[in-house]
């Protein structure tokens, strides 16, 4: 069947300006990190790709070795798109990213401009688009010149393969000089995406501060610690989960689910409750009420997670209350 997208969906959805820039971004993005591999089922993702644009999320997220297999999920997200998405490509954003290990040898992999050029010129290939609207660099790379990494992101906005560029996992530090080598270049940088949740607040600790300054967006990846701040795990490890499926890629192992962090989310579930939210949509909620923070991407395994999710939106604002129980829970 024809995929027709719904024409409400732009009504619902908060969009936020990212940094300084033009860009504006959904407040949940969608992350194809996890379950759009090979070895999964092509007509669900689908599924969840329609639905999410359906309800006003234009940014979908993937980088060159997501999947598994490596490759993968831009292969799917490009068989989808070829189907469903061609004539809206105007209407999104597609970011990817390269910085892991990709393919084997000395130059598939890390920052140098080698690496970063051959993989996205992989990655339009595998997607089937002529550009990416964002590119980032997925980590820092302690062995290549910062100048040489930050001028591979400058010559692919310049080659027209992306518009902007973003980095990610980047230190305070390592940020603000990134920012400053890329301004001096003319391609400034647009976003930087951490690893940020209410278990893993390390982007606190400066990061945010230095993108606030700077005119710098952001968008959390990992913002629900990857399935533990939600009801899933409130009665242990249920068979099937993520934590047990051992798919690597970054997928959550049963031994980061320990006694202390149940306790901790029973508690943060039972101020959830009080706030007619559920644990997950509290946890999207406490990311995003930062104004700092541009969007956050979310990751699901199924469609109806996606609604649940943007349910978020109806209430991101804490009272003091809330954001000392909840730092008392946390410390």
């Amino acid at each position: 069947m024809v995929y027709t997208p719904n024409s409400a969906r732009y009504k619902n959805m908060h969009y936020r300006r990212c940094g300084k820039s033009g860009l504006m971004l959904p407040a949940v993005s969608l992350g194809l990190w996890h379950n759009f591999g090979a070895i999964d089922n092509l007509e669900n993702a689908r599924a969840i790709l329609r639905l999410a644009f359906d309800s006003g999320i234009t940014h979908f997220d993937l980088a060159n070795n997501y999947g598994p297999p490596a490759g993968s999920a831009e292969e799917t997200f490009g068989k989808i798109f070829k189907d469903d998405f061609t004539s809206y490509r105007d209407e999104m954003v597609i970011s990817t990213k390269a910085g892991w290990g990709m393919w084997e040898g000395p130059y598939g992999d890390w920052g140098s401009k080698k690496y970063l050029v051959a993989s996205l010129d992989q990655s339009l290939k595998r997607m089937g688009l002529d550009y990416v609207d964002i590119f980032y660099h997925h980590r820092p790379d302690p062995h290549t010149p910062l100048e040489e990494t930050m001028g591979a992101l400058d010559l692919i906005v310049r080659q027209g393969k992306a518009l902007y560029v973003g980095i990610s996992s980047y230190s305070a530090s390592e940020t603000e000089a990134a920012i400053a080598v890329l301004k001096q270049l003319g391609t400034p940088c647009l976003i930087h995406q951490p690893k940020y949740s209410m278990f893993d607040r390390w982007v606190e600790g400066g990061l945010l501060d230095v993108l606030g300054s700077n005119g710098v967006g952001c968008i959390p990846f990992s913002p629900l610690a990857q399935g533990l701040l939600t009801n899933k795990y409130l009665k242990g490890i249920p068979e099937g989960s993520r934590a047990l499926s051992h798919r690597g890629n970054g997928a959550m192992e049963e031994d980061a689910i320990t006694d202390e962090k149940i306790a901790k989310v029973t508690k943060l579930n039972d101020i959830a409750l009080m706030r007619g939210q559920n644990l997950a949509q509290m946890a999207l909620a406490w990311i995003l009420k930062d104004d700092r923070v541009t969007s956050v991407l979310i990751g699901v395994s199924k469609p109806e997670q996606v609604t649940d999710s943007i349910k978020c939106l109806e209430n991101i604002t804490f009272s003091t209350d809330e954001l000392k129980l909840i730092n008392d829970i946390l410390r």
